[in-house]
């Protein structure tokens, strides 16, 4: 059930970070704590406006959630979740799906394990196995994780989101070719010490972006500009972007399809 992604060219920490800083409002934290005793939904409810984003944390989660999250999966899914080889990246794929399911079942009313998923065609060969889409309409979600941190995303349009534990040095000289020309041009003004941030930063926006369309790397990420600086620069009519506020140590970015 994980959505098209544009690669994972970054190094992920190895460790949980730091508790975000004090800036704008960043996602609602979820506790996934007692999902063995969710057994009926909530909802449905309403979007709370044009975006809703969330956040969980992988290595807060006890052996108990971790179970419990793992009991809220499918079959395609328990099976992607035991092919990974080290048990952090397997936590994290069952956080992040559960995490998922949990906040789609609350919007819903429907029980998390019984939610109408389907997939899109893949965007590359056309097969059935592209991002995954709620066959409910009107409401469209992205999720990503990396390192410690999951992101969800829901919105009543197109939608994608990133987060990515910051690059470093050698990541960033190997993945250059992802870069818009102005954005490398960018990058290599800068001191060298500000440049897996700068790069981090323009990844996430591209690889949100890439999302929301639904083509993962079947488009080529430098043909977009989304700049490397503070703000994101995206000039696509239609869509907006801007970035999330993460723990250090972490960049995100959400795109969201506009009327």
């Amino acid at each position: 059930m994980s959505e098209p992604r544009a690669g994972r060219l970054l190094d992920r920490p190895a460790h949980a970070p730091p508790p975000a800083p004090s800036g704008p409002p960043g996602p609602a934290v979820l506790d996934l704590s007692g999902l063995r005793h969710r057994t009926r939904a909530p909802g449905p409810r309403v979007l709370r406006g044009p975006l809703e984003l969330y956040l969980a944390h992988v290595g807060v989660q006890d052996r108990r959630t971790l179970l419990d999250a793992r009991e809220l999966l499918d079959t395609e899914e328990r099976a992607r979740a035991r092919a990974f080889r080290h048990d952090r990246d397997r936590d994290a794929y069952v956080v992040a799906h559960a995490a998922l399911r949990d906040v789609l079942s609350a919007l819903l009313g429907v029980r998390a394990e019984a939610l109408p998923l389907a997939r899109e065609p893949c965007a590359g060969c056309g097969g059935p196995h592209g991002r995954p889409v709620l066959r409910t309409p009107g409401v469209h979600f992205s999720l990503s994780h990396s390192g410690d941190l999951v992101l969800v995303a829901l919105a009543p349009a197109p939608v994608g989101v990133d987060v990515e534990g910051l690059a470093t040095a050698r990541a960033v000289l190997g993945a250059q070719s992802a870069l818009h020309p102005a954005e490398a041009d960018e990058l290599a003004r800068l001191p060298a010490h500000e440049r897996p941030a700068a790069f981090t930063r323009a990844w996430v926006r591209k690889e949100a972006y890439l999302k929301g369309l639904g083509t993962g790397l079947v488009r080529d990420p430098a043909l977009d500009y989304v700049g490397t600086g503070p703000l994101p620069a995206l000039q696509a009519p239609g869509w907006s972007m801007r970035d999330v506020p993460v723990p250090a140590g972490y960049a995100a970015a959400v795109a969201l399809r506009t009327p």
